[in-house]
């Protein structure tokens, strides 16, 4: 079941679109951690791994969006070291 993620004051969810276009977000409400190529995938989980980023979330928004980010790699083929 999909995790509803929080609408988040501090993030202008235009910026994603503009800065990325039409891409798949793993944080699909703030348009945050685009997941739509390798490299994109790479930069989201290390930076939803830093502890000030995650911090914006609740665990299970986290989680969401790890899994997310999993999924997106799968199919990439990318791999990941850590939780």
């Amino acid at each position: 079941m999909a995790q509803q993620i929080h609408r988040r004051e501090d993030v202008n969810p235009k910026r994603g679109k503009t800065e990325y276009g039409s891409v798949k977000f793993a944080d699909t409400v703030n348009n945050k951690y685009p997941i739509d190529t390798p490299k994109h995938i790479r930069a989201a989980w290390s930076y939803i791994n830093h502890k000030d980023n995650a911090a914006e979330y609740s665990k299970s928004e986290v989680a969401t969006i790890k899994r997310r980010i999993k999924q997106a790699g799968k199919a990439a083929g990318v791999e990941f070291s850590t939780d």
